[in-house]
């Protein structure tokens, strides 16, 4: 009987969060560091000539090219709130070409540095909006 009220009452499934206190700490930096590593990473890719260390270079952009993603959803869907959008109705457009310029037809899909610094533009975007939203 113990078994099945466990089983009754378990999680049927796992979710994950920013993280497990919502904290209110949320910073469009984190996006803009890692979209500067992509841009680097990309720059770095095209002044060598060693294919293993351009490999290195490109699977470590993919990485950050994702985490800029993961850091831009947690502002879109944790931090900015339904009168921001209100008040900034870009802000939709501005998150959904960012993202996309850190996917796969983005950043990750290409070791152009001018995407990377089209990410970076996007970013600063957003950032202008998050901190007049902090005033």
């Amino acid at each position: 009987m113990f078994n099945s009220l466990i089983k009754a009452i378990a999680p049927k499934e796992t979710v994950f969060a920013h993280c497990d206190l919502p904290c209110g700490v949320y910073d469009p930096a984190q996006a803009k560091i890692e979209a500067q590593s992509v841009k680097a990473c990309m720059e770095k890719y095209a002044a060598s000539s060693d294919p293993d260390f351009k490999a290195r270079a490109v699977a470590i952009k993919e990485e950050r090219s994702e985490l800029v993603k993961h850091h831009l959803w947690v502002l879109w869907t944790d931090y900015f709130k339904a009168n921001h959008f209100e008040t900034y109705p870009q802000l939709h457009s501005l998150f959904n070409e960012a993202t996309k310029l850190a996917g796969a037809g983005g950043s990750k899909g290409t070791n152009d540095v001018a995407v990377a610094s089209k990410l970076i533009g996007k970013i600063d975007e957003i950032a202008e909006i998050f901190w007049a939203t902090k005033k």
